[in-house]
């Protein structure tokens, strides 16, 4: 996006317009097709790094609520979404972001190595695994790592010690209220 939104548009077009010519079970074979692609790349195979960020983005756009998740071995396991008419390529969104981060540096790692770049111009978002508010919904994988209750307070101390350099800030994750009334895990965390 960031340095050839051009050819990304090209290649996303005709994966959008293939894709929206099939019918339910063609999209579905065409969907698995490009996950497969995705989960088995190797810098060795021929597709260059648009190709990889078409793949990406077409799942993210027709995967079941455009989840991302991966399972204990690090592939993509996210199924198919159910979606009429998915725009695969946004192409003005696309133009416009990449003029956005023509001057944004993207790190890839864990989310504690953001620290160095923190400050009180700086604006936080933390998505975690959120925590499971029953037994039947503890699924907290959606990377090959778990995120437990110990992981959620690690990232506590951080956005504190965040917070005291007067960054902006901003957390999402479930409310375990909603299930019991009594359960103060959040309330506690982030007083």
């Amino acid at each position: 996006i960031k340095n050839n939104v051009d050819e990304l548009i090209t290649i996303l077009k005709e994966i959008e317009t293939q894709y929206l010519k099939l019918e339910k079970e063609g999209r579905k074979k065409y969907f698995y097709i490009v996950r497969e692609k995705y989960n088995n790349y190797t810098i060795e195979e021929n597709e260059t790094k648009i190709q990889r960020a078409a793949q990406f983005i077409f799942l993210n756009r027709t995967c079941f609520n455009g989840l991302y998740r991966v399972n204990k071995s690090g592939k993509f396991n996210v199924p198919i979404g159910s979606y009429k008419n998915p725009t695969i390529c946004d192409e003005q969104n696309l133009k416009n972001l990449s003029k956005l981060i023509q001057n944004v540096q993207f790190e890839c790692g864990d989310y504690k190595n953001s620290i160095k770049y923190v400050t009180k111009n700086t604006f936080v978002y933390f998505d975690p695994p959120y925590r499971p508010l029953n037994i039947t919904s503890g699924f907290t994988s959606y990377t090959k790592e778990d995120f437990n209750d110990d992981d959620q307070k690690e990232l506590a101390k951080l956005y504190k010690m965040l917070d005291g350099r007067n960054a902006k800030l901003m957390l999402s994750n479930s409310n375990p209220k909603n299930i019991n009334k009594e359960d103060n895990f959040f309330d506690n965390l982030y007083k």
